[in-house]
């Protein structure tokens, strides 16, 4: 299997973390919840660098701060599908679903290919395999993906360093969250890594351990 390569992208307004998903430099990547400036403008910059292949991007969930930047990067790979939940995929262009609206603002984003991310997947990038999780509560129907060879995985807004995502918007649900996160995070290994949509990267084996609202 190849090497994976992540690199985060910090926009300063929500601090939502974006990614940029390898298996080595000239090769394919997806584009991981694009967000608010100067997160599409830095990614775009880093696949040139590094000289990627864009193949989709990849959407854990579609509240606005994670899609606010996927038509600047659709700006620049007009054909390149978008991966969302069936459950989310009318979010992408409702303000008021992604909850744009809320901030003042009036995100919408139009991939001209949308793909279903559902459990349990695979996904393939590159010779690497993800399993899609059902991490849904934080919204509708949110997403995780996990390379168990790899021992990764991204998980939007389900599971931070010793925390938890909000659950009192509209389409959460507390209960069914904790319980995604029990049954599909925290079954997996101690030393897997964990990529969360804010804040730094950690384990589930110290957010198991540790974190206030799993015990």
């Amino acid at each position: 299997m190849s090497a994976i390569h992540i690199e985060c992208f910090t926009e300063p307004v929500f601090g939502e973390n974006a990614y940029v998903v390898d298996v080595g430099a000239r090769g394919p990547c997806w584009v991981v919840d694009p967000g608010l400036p100067p997160s599409a403008a830095q990614i775009i910059e880093h696949i040139d660098r590094r000289g990627l292949s864009p193949a989709a991007i990849v959407l854990t969930h579609a509240h606005a701060d994670h899609i606010a930047g996927v038509d600047e990067v659709l700006a620049r790979w007009p054909d390149l599908p978008a991966y969302v939940s069936d459950g989310e995929r009318a979010m992408l262009g409702d303000p008021a679903r992604n909850l744009s609206m809320l901030g003042g603002m009036a995100v919408r984003c139009s991939p001209k290919e949308v793909r279903a991310l559902e459990p349990p997947g695979p996904v393939q990038l590159g010779d690497t395999s993800w399993t899609i999780l059902d991490v849904a509560g934080h919204s509708p129907a949110g997403r995780a993906l996990y390379c168990r060879e790899a021992g990764v995985a991204i998980v939007g807004d389900a599971l931070f360093e010793g925390s938890i995502g909000r659950t009192d918007f509209p389409g959460s649900n507390h209960d069914r969250f904790l319980r995604n996160i029990r049954e599909h995070l925290l079954s997996l290994p101690d030393e897997t890594i964990v990529y969360s949509g804010h804040g730094p990267a950690t384990t589930i084996g110290r957010e198991r351990r540790f974190n206030p609202f799993l015990q």
